[in-house]
């Protein structure tokens, strides 16, 4: 009879070219083509379908591990190993046990009730393999109702991206490929009239005064400065023999499953071939990839090219790390420096966008407040960040403590560490001034008057 594996029976649908087509009819749609013969975000938008393509198929292979098919499924696995004289005894108690949750119930009661008291010994196959089939099917459709309603939930969000995309047309430089790629993946937040006007109007700052944008791209170009070898990198590709798991290795036998495998076929299948007249469901069988199957997984060793970082003062491809900027919100910030200074994050994070780095800015006053401008939403976070209006004191110390630890993680390697303030604040401790001379990272400090 013919074994069922949740598992497997998701994997026949989700793997039936159900969601190619879903992604092939929202590359269809008319916006998203517009959108995506933008050579700056056709990598991006295509990169989103495929990170939505992976995460619905791992939600659709989930839909057999829900209670109602979990149970189904147990009862079915017992089924099939039953003998006749046991199948005949006990099923109408299996058919009573699928009345509240299983599509087959119906039919299997129609079919007792039409083989009653004739005990056929071929209907417990035919009775298995109806089940079977109502049982991919009902997967079928629990899966093709994820995918429809995952497909509508990521259309809204490509809408999304394209209206704030297109209302950052007039923030943004035209023609900068990387950033507006960068920034579909930024996209995720709706922005309100009031966001984009307050960014609007830093950007024309930022553009009528041309000594902040030089600052910026010099600040950009102080990791490729660095003369440390440890952050120094040279790629290098290196061959090596990996173990990986395979089904096609036959170190063990670890179950059961259908396919068109005919050297690991079990023998009972071969009874088909004994009777001319059941021969044609051998083949069917074999067509439809449903031939009772061992089962095989091991470990084959394959050579594979690793792709690995050394250090090297020969050839050097240094790693720009992200930029840390931390930015006076006190008082005394307020007014023309409070404009200089957000124009100045903001142009950093133009430049981490174009270079594929990550912008974190950190305000602070007698407390700091962090915003991560590149992340999922980053438009959303540097709305707020340009909103913030500075007020409070001067504490310096914490920050610095804050920034520089964070500078010895492996996730700010190699940071740009920038201080925008007035320096209108007590002198630092002895003991700070060390620390941020030990600190490898570039770290400049611009003054606000």
């Amino acid at each position: 009879m013919l074994g069922a594996d949740g598992l497997n029976l998701a994997l026949m649908v989700a793997e039936s070219g159900l969601i190619d087509s879903a992604v092939n009819d929202l590359m269809a749609r008319s916006q998203v083509l517009a959108i995506s013969e933008n050579r700056g975000m056709r990598s991006s938008v295509k990169n989103h379908l495929l990170k939505w393509r992976g995460s619905v198929k791992k939600r659709m292979t989930r839909v057999c591990e829900t209670e109602r098919f979990q149970q189904e499924l147990a009862l079915y696995q017992e089924v099939i190993h039953w003998d006749e004289t046991t199948f005949f005894e006990r099923i109408p108690g299996v058919v009573k046990k699928l009345e509240w949750h299983s599509a087959f119930y119906l039919q299997a009661r129609r079919l007792l009730e039409k083989n009653k008291s004739v005990n056929n010994p071929m209907f417990p196959r035919y009775f298995c393999d109806l089940w079977y089939k109502s049982l991919a099917d009902a997967i079928k459709q629990a899966e093709v109702s994820e995918l429809e309603a995952s497909k509508e939930k990521f259309l809204a969000d490509l809408y999304q991206r394209m209206e704030t995309i297109k209302d950052m047309d007039t923030v943004t430089q035209q023609g900068d490929e990387a950033t507006m790629g960068r920034l579909w993946d930024m996209a995720a937040a709706k922005l309100t009239k009031t966001d984009l006007k307050t960014m609007h109007s830093h950007a024309e700052f930022l553009k009528k005064n041309d000594a902040l944008k030089q600052i910026a791209a010099q600040l950009g170009r102080m990791a490729s400065e660095q003369d440390d070898p440890e952050l120094n990198k040279a790629q290098a590709d290196n061959v090596e023999m990996v173990e990986e798991q395979s089904d096609e290795a036959t170190d063990d036998i670890v179950g059961i499953h259908e396919s068109d495998d005919l050297n690991k076929l079990l023998p009972n299948e071969t009874m088909f071939l004994a009777y001319p007249e059941l021969e044609v469901v051998f083949y069917k069988h074999l067509a439809d990839k449903r031939l009772m199957n061992y089962k095989t997984q091991g470990k084959a060793r394959t050579l594979k090219k690793v792709r690995t970082s050394a250090p090297d003062n020969s050839k050097v491809d240094i790693e720009k790390g992200p930029f840390i900027v931390c930015i006076d919100a006190s008082g005394s910030m307020s007014g023309f420096p409070e404009q200089c200074a957000k124009a100045m994050a903001y142009a950093l994070m133009q430049i981490a966008l174009a270079e594929e780095r990550e912008c974190y800015v950190i305000l602070f006053s007698t407390t700091h407040i962090t915003y991560e401008l590149t992340k999922q939403d980053g438009l959303r976070e540097a709305a707020d960040f340009l909103s913030y209006s500075f007020h409070g004191g001067t504490d310096l110390e914490p920050v610095l403590n804050k920034s520089i630890d964070l500078m010895q993680s492996d996730t700010y390697k190699n940071a740009d560490m920038v201080v925008i303030s007035d320096f209108i604040a007590p002198e630092q401790s002895h003991e700070m001034i060390e620390k941020s001379c030990r600190s490898q990272s570039a770290q400049e400090s611009l003054s606000c008057h």
